[in-house]
């Protein structure tokens, strides 16, 4: 007696290549429909709109306009100053983060008393939302009843800055608040990777002679590399689509010194009513964006390999 063997067919093997079976995708359904709603259905209508005069006024219109808005965005002026402070805004805020939150998570990976005080008050500025954070360095600022100009003033300073409206003293004080803010993210993350790190490589590397500086070079750098390039990575975009924090603190102002490219857009869109532009401009931070995830990634991928 012969036993019939099944061959798989050709959609059959592209499935098990794929990885893919019905009862996996019947699971994974309920996951996908919030996403769809929430995510998808948004980000096509943004895509849509970019391409529309849609706005909101006396004068409600939306018809197609093909590419007009594409290009009124390359002969903005206040588009390329917003996209310049992001980028002045982003690159700092990140630099900052990572340096920082290096050196505190390199501190609290250490065998001190009271360390596990340390970690939680390391972690409170992740606890706060941006909009608290906002209000309380507003209130750190203030020109007149700020703690900041009062502890300039007793150490024989003026005392008397106005450093959110000020041309020359808004972005760097909200480069401030903005490092304050996001740095225990990248420190907890850090240090997670620290904890990883095998300490006999460190025994070994200090019998034979290595310094602190040659172990932290030779040994703790490269172990934490994938890390560094995906949490750098990270914070870039999560900064140069900043929005809340820097909206409390100046809206923008003044004069565009602190307006990123996400105010530029809710100004276009909820203050002018100019929701095709606003839609455009979104548009193009999405494709950056995208394409900075793609070369990421392949850099990931030939390393991988």
């Amino acid at each position: 007696m012969t036993t019939a063997i099944a061959v798989p067919t050709r959609r059959t093997r592209r499935r098990r290549t794929l990885g893919l079976n019905r009862e996996a995708l019947l699971l994974v359904i309920p996951a996908l429909i919030p996403i769809a709603i929430f995510s998808v259905l948004p980000l096509a209508r943004g895509i849509y709109l970019g391409f529309t005069d849609a706005h909101a006024g006396l004068n409600v219109s939306t018809s197609a306009n093909g590419l007009a808005n594409y290009r009124e965005l390359l002969h903005d002026s206040l588009f390329w100053n917003s996209f310049k402070v992001g980028l002045v805004w982003a690159v700092t805020v990140t630099a900052l983060q990572f340096c920082l939150g290096l050196g505190l998570a390199l501190l609290l990976n250490e065998q001190l008393r009271l360390r596990w005080l340390a970690r939680t008050l390391a972690l409170i500025p992740w606890a706060m939302p941006p909009v608290v954070v906002g209000l309380m360095w507003k209130l750190i600022y203030h020109p007149n009843a700020g703690i900041l100009n009062a502890a300039i003033a007793k150490l024989g300073g003026a005392g008397d800055t106005d450093w959110l409206t000020n041309f020359s003293t808004a972005l760097p004080a909200v480069i401030v608040v903005g490092v304050w803010a996001g740095m225990p993210q990248t420190t907890v993350t850090l240090l997670a990777g620290l904890q990883s790190v095998p300490g006999e490589l460190h025994e070994a590397a200090a019998v034979d002679g290595a310094g602190s500086w040659q172990r932290f070079r030779h040994i703790t750098l490269p172990s934490l590399a994938p890390m560094i390039m995906a949490i750098t990575t990270l914070d870039f975009i999560w900064n140069f689509n900043a929005f809340g924090l820097v909206y409390v603190l100046t809206a923008g102002g003044p004069g565009g010194r602190t307006q990123l490219p996400m105010l530029f857009a809710y100004q276009e869109g909820f203050g002018y009513g100019n929701f095709g532009y606003a839609a455009a401009l979104g548009n193009v931070m999405v494709l950056i964006i995208a394409g900075l995830m793609v070369l990421v990634l392949r850099r990931r991928l030939q390393e991988a390999s």
